[in-house]
């Protein structure tokens, strides 16, 4: 087995998504799955994810890292907090998300739906 692997997620994606206003670019590496995820100015998980999955609030955990943009993320007990670029995150299942402001954010997702 290698002890090494290298993929870029634009030109080696093992799998794309489009969800409605977002990318979803996932990689395998050495046993690992990662996700970048682009999400358009507009874009809300009650608004664009919800009707697809059919729960209330999104009930992923999420770890991850964002590297452009802004996005809130509101908890089913009214907890909110809103990270930018560079700021690590890990969020529990019971919330709903939005890009805030006029440009896309991007992140990169260790763990949760896009990461499992």
């Amino acid at each position: 087995m290698a002890s090494i692997e290298v993929k870029n997620f634009s030109a080696d994606a093992d799998e794309i998504a489009t969800p409605p206003n977002a990318l979803v670019e996932t990689v395998n590496v050495l046993g690992n799955r990662l996700m970048r995820l682009t999400v358009q100015p507009g874009w809300k998980w009650s608004s664009d994810i919800k009707p697809v999955v059919g729960t209330e609030s999104c009930q992923a955990k999420h770890v991850g890292v964002i590297v452009e943009g802004t996005i809130t993320c509101k908890h089913d007990d009214g907890t909110e907090v809103t990270y930018s670029a560079g700021d690590a995150y890990a969020i529990e299942p019971g919330h709903d998300a939005w890009v805030v402001g006029d440009a896309p954010a991007v992140a990169y997702e260790f763990h949760g739906v896009w990461g499992d």
